[in-house]
């Protein structure tokens, strides 16, 4: 533990705090929209760093750094590229998710499909989040064990408290600033530390020669559909994570979603190269260790210099706080929104929404605690929620945006289908070592299609009235 590392968390931690309860006041969060999407006022600045670190959380810096350090760079990069792949995508429906901009992502698959497949959705999507906010909570507890004197489990309920206290304030207000606040100190850490540490190792030939031999080879050492396993969760994730599609339904117009995604695909670059790099470094210094530990262990066993080693282990909480604020408020969206006020809630307004979502998030917080002490590692624990997200919500959305034949019983399909057989793979162990969504995911879509095939074509006036024609 260095004084300075703990000095550097403390201002963080405070200034977090200290954003949240400026926008917790009645003048900025007024109701349930107003949470959810910051008044559909964020400048593109704000709107690149939050769709950036709201994605980029424990997963990317722990969970991803753990693969890199123990299959190598190339492998890394290949686990990575769901990322850049997946904006493209995005980017090409940005304009259509701002105009067809909903509360949640079940609601745009009611719009659709009808009110069943969005409660289906809705659990579905709550049950996924939760394991990601859970994910965010263990790895917090990694950075802070390694900087002060606490625990793991210790350090993870501090984050959750944390977490917790800036979500339920201010809600997107404080979410989306504190995120802009965070994305300078972790670009800058990140992209700071990577020399430093090359000249530790005595430069790129040093690194490339000092990596075990399994590191250096495309694969890392798994087969092609191992590899294809680690690389779709994240890929299928992104293609129709709520976070982000709510960030760009709050954009105030299309050309200002559009613009943000674009950003966000090239900042993207500048948090997973380092990562994998950092993360490889590591395991040519520090063999050994426990891979999610990897890009913290240089910072706080003195790799890099203390200040530079403060501000990365700072940036990782960073990462952590602002992925697990988005996640929460995501899944406290869909019980306010796609549970609570369609069944029985339509006479409390828009302050009862509010009312209910920050109790959601509480209820969230205390539930992703205790999942998060069932899985061993971060990275267990993010594969599993990417995956019953991914395989069973993204193929009903894509179908949304992009496929007109689709039909409720194919969405429907595809949902149970997909989380079933996630839950399924789970369940028995993950025979041959490969991620569920190798199965999961060509259920879910062979379900999708095969279901709306037999089934008869949707009224063409159901896809204008989806906002996606």
């Amino acid at each position: 533990m260095q004084t300075t590392h703990l000095v550097i968390l403390a201002l963080y931690l405070l200034v977090m705090v200290g954003i949240g309860l400026y926008f917790s006041r009645p003048s900025k969060v007024r109701g349930g929209e107003d949470f959810l999407f910051a008044g559909r006022s964020l400048s593109t600045p704000v709107m690149i760093a939050t769709l950036l670190v709201t994605w980029v959380g424990s997963g990317t810096i722990i969970g991803g750094a753990n693969f890199a350090y123990t299959h190598g760079p190339i492998a890394g990069m290949v686990f990575f590229a769901g990322t850049p792949l997946g904006i493209l995508v995005l980017l090409f429906a940005a304009r259509r998710i701002r105009r067809a901009a909903r509360h949640t992502i079940p609601e745009l698959l009611e719009a659709r499909f009808g009110t069943g497949v969005r409660t289906v959705a809705a659990i579905v999507t709550t049950v996924a989040y939760i394991g990601l906010v859970a994910s965010q909570f263990v790895g917090g507890g990694y950075v802070i064990a390694l900087i002060t004197p606490l625990t793991p489990t210790q350090g993870a309920l501090l984050t959750a408290l944390v977490v917790t206290v800036l979500t339920v304030t201010g809600g997107l207000f404080s979410v989306a600033y504190t995120d802009f606040v965070s994305a300078i100190l972790v670009l800058g850490a990140l992209v700071a530390s990577v020399p430093l540490v090359l000249m530790v190792i005595g430069g790129p030939a040093a690194y490339w020669e000092g990596l075990p031999e399994v590191a250096t080879t495309p694969s890392g050492g798994l087969s092609p559909l191992q590899l294809l396993g680690y690389f779709l969760p994240l890929f299928l994730l992104l293609l129709a994570d709520q976070n982000l599609y709510q960030r760009l339904a709050a954009a105030k117009d299309e050309r200002s979603a559009r613009t943000s995604t674009l950003g966000m695909l090239g900042a993207s670059f500048f948090v997973f190269i380092p990562v994998i790099l950092l993360a490889t470094s590591a395991a040519v210094l520090m063999p050994g260790i426990n891979g999610d530990e990897s890009v913290l262990r240089l910072a706080s066993e003195g790799h890099v210099p203390t200040l530079i080693g403060g501000l990365l282990l700072a940036g990782a909480v960073a990462f952590v706080i602002t992925t697990g604020s988005s996640f929460m408020l995501s899944a406290a969206s869909n019980v306010a929104f796609d549970l609570f006020a369609r069944f029985g809630g339509d006479k409390v307004g828009d302050r009862g929404t509010l009312v209910v979502q920050r109790l959601s998030i509480v209820a969230i917080a205390l539930i992703a605690i205790a999942l998060g002490l069932y899985f061993p590692t971060v990275l267990d624990l993010q594969m599993y929620s990417y995956t019953v997200y991914g395989a069973a919500i993204t193929p009903a959305v894509l179908a949304v945006l992009f496929w007109k034949r689709a039909t409720t019983a194919g969405a429907v399909a595809a949902l149970i289908v997909g989380s079933a057989v996630t839950i399924g793979w789970e369940l028995v162990g993950a025979p041959g070592g490969f991620n569920g969504v190798i199965v999961a995911l060509p259920a879910a879509v062979i379900a999708l299609v095969a279901a709306s095939l037999l089934t008869k074509a949707p009224d063409p006036r159901t896809l204008e009235a989806a906002g996606v024609d």
